[in-house]
């Protein structure tokens, strides 16, 4: 080999370090920043796009102050928080807000965010979903704000294994669903908690391959409120289903719902088994002022160990 290729090749990888010792653990966005900078505190960049790149694997963006800081596809682990009391922003018409693309055994993290579908009388090129978890191991969604989207609130659509948590979030104006659950291959294990959802046509949909646990929930004026259906169960504790065509269902198709310590009320259906597989209910739901309190067969639950 020529010395002239050598040194080309040194070049190359010397390069290389170069830019991977370039990334930060922390990096920072502002409303004010520019993505020409190095993100850092002193020169924070423009969009999360910009500051992704920037970051090292397990790294953390921050948001220094308000602004709009764009959509995201997420590759790897990473955390991304907003800062609380403040508005971070993300804003998008006729896509998706953040895509979480990573590989196995990445975590992502999203906190203190808004993201904003722009969904409204009028506006034919609204957001499709908030956020879609596509792959990873996992995914944490918290204290953050998502509404105006014309598909899901939050899609979680794997080809594998995994788990997510939806905590202490407000989902609005959705035109599909609050929270989604689905995988092709393995299963996907999803727990929700301190989630409201309302204006949406379901409130959490657990589907073929998942296991979704909601505790401490609130759906409101969605057609249903909580749904399972294939081989999927959903698991619902302390929860509010007020005002929706139907409170809970299983099915159709198949799907198990367990039932309790929710109030469920001012339905058209309060328990509705819709060709499940399964509704059980361990008999300590406050089920009140429903057109009809059930449909279907529900039956309890097998006694507590």
């Amino acid at each position: 080999m020529s010395k002239l290729n050598i040194f080309g090749i040194l070049g190359i990888l010397l390069l290389g370090s170069a830019m991977m010792s370039a990334q930060a653990s922390r990096t920072w966005v502002s409303g004010v920043g520019d993505d020409a900078n190095p993100c850092s505190r002193t020169a924070p960049c423009k969009t999360f796009a910009g500051a992704i790149s920037k970051t090292a694997p397990g790294g953390e963006i921050d948001a220094l102050d308000p602004g709009g800081f764009g959509a995201l596809t997420i590759t790897k682990s990473i955390t991304i928080d907003g800062g609380g009391g403040q508005v971070a922003s993300v804003l998008v018409a006729g896509t998706n807000g953040i895509v979480v693309a990573a590989s196995n055994g990445d975590v992502v993290i999203l906190r203190n965010l808004r993201f904003n579908g722009l969904r409204g009388a009028g506006n034919a090129n609204a957001g499709l979903d908030g956020i879609k978890f596509l792959s990873g191991s996992s995914l944490i969604i918290d204290k953050c704000e998502i509404f105006g989207f014309n598909n899901n609130g939050v899609e979680i659509s794997l080809g594998g294994s995994g788990q997510a948590w939806v905590t202490n979030t407000n989902i609005q104006n959705i035109g599909g669903t609050g929270v989604s659950a689905t995988t092709t291959a393995g299963v996907v294990t999803v727990g929700i908690e301190n989630v409201r959802v309302e204006l949406s046509n379901k409130g959490f949909e657990s589907g073929n391959h998942s296991r979704v646990t909601v505790q401490s929930a609130l759906v409101q004026n969605a057609s249903i409120g909580g749904q399972a259906d294939g081989d999927a169960i959903l698991t619902a504790n302390a929860s509010d289903f007020d005002l929706n065509g139907t409170g809970l269902q299983a099915g159709p198709g198949g799907g198990t719902v367990l039932a309790s310590n929710n109030q469920v009320a001012y339905n058209t259906n309060g328990f509705n088994n819709n060709g499940g597989s399964s509704f059980q209910t361990y008999g300590n739901n406050r089920l009140h002022d429903n057109t009809n309190a059930t449909v279907g067969a529900i039956t309890a639950a097998p006694a507590p160990q």
